[in-house]
């Protein structure tokens, strides 16, 4: 049975694996923010030092609360039990490497009033050299758009719709608040009582996707998933993908393949969902070794 709420109340949500420095800078956004919140910092076993910082950085600070997993039990499974012991209306799963503003979650808050249909929110979200994301905003990746989108065909899709792919084009200035398929889940803000209704993240997820998953789970139930440009924040990607790009690959794919099979209609073709069953495993072989590499180079630093 869903727990009661506290109107007004935004419960952050921040999941941690040796995310380093900037799940610190995180932290310290959060409790900056100028409405109410607390912050939930769930932790997959990280053995870098940095949660053990935080904690000593931030004891004082009541609206702090820590949960410590002794192992990776994944991205969403982290999500729910963060969830799981929050006391707001409203909840914000954000990564440890993005930096939102003093007014983020009081304007994610205003727009979900606004529009009580809202499912889940997004915002823009920008890169390291101030850019924004594709993901902030974008189509579900079917198979159709996903192939587009690979062999180029989507820089047709001006002139031919059926050639649009997963990205979409420049949002209208004029814009305040824009229904798209996703958002990017860096930041995801989700209404407490649109949570309790999708029953949180797929938890067969276990890094990727489950954003997407989520999402998509929102609009079958009738839920508007939102974006909201006035409102942005700053996302560093500098944590755990760096230091185990390999782990992170392996995930990625297996997400991707979940999603497939759970979503896309094509999946019901068993030609083809042998074909994206290939794709999907020789495109993660084929960059292996480099991320490997990768990974090499990082350990012997």
């Amino acid at each position: 049975m869903p727990r009661p709420s506290e109107r007004g109340l935004t419960s952050v949500i921040v999941v941690t694996a040796n995310s380093g420095l900037l799940a610190s800078q995180c932290v310290e956004r959060v409790l900056s923010s100028d409405t109410a919140v607390e912050l939930i910092l769930v932790d997959n076993a990280s053995r870098d030092g940095h949660i053990e910082r935080i904690h000593h950085r931030f004891s004082a600070d009541s609206r702090l609360r820590m949960l410590r997993n002794e192992a990776n039990i994944g991205f969403g499974p982290a999500c729910n039990r963060g969830a799981a012991l929050a006391r707001g209306d409203a909840l914000l799963f954000l990564n440890p490497d993005c930096l939102i503003e003093k007014d983020t979650i009081a304007g994610l808050r205003d727009c979900a009033e606004r529009h009580p249909e809202a499912g889940v929110l997004g915002i823009r979200v920008l890169d390291a050299a101030g850019k924004v994301e594709a993901a902030s905003r974008r189509r579900e990746p079917t198979l159709r758009r996903s192939l587009n989108s690979l062999t180029g065909l989507s820089r047709l899709e001006h002139r031919f719709p059926i050639c649009a792919g997963i990205d979409m084009p420049n949002p209208k200035a004029s814009i305040q608040v824009e229904p798209v398929d996703a958002i990017s889940g860096a930041c995801m803000f989700v209404p407490r009582m649109a949570y309790d209704r999708l029953g949180g993240f797929d938890e067969d997820y276990f890094l990727h996707c489950e954003d997407l998953d989520l999402c998509r789970r929102a609009r079958d139930a009738g839920l508007a998933v939102l974006y909201v440009p006035s409102l942005s924040a700053r996302h560093e990607q500098g944590s755990s993908s760096f230091r185990r790009p390999l782990f992170v690959s392996r995930h990625k794919h297996r997400g991707m393949w979940r999603y497939f099979r759970k979503f896309d209609p094509a999946a019901r073709n068993p030609v083809l969902k042998a074909l994206v069953f290939c794709g999907i495993w020789l495109h993660f072989a084929l960059s292996a070794p480099i991320r490997a590499w990768s990974e090499y180079r990082h350990r012997s630093r």
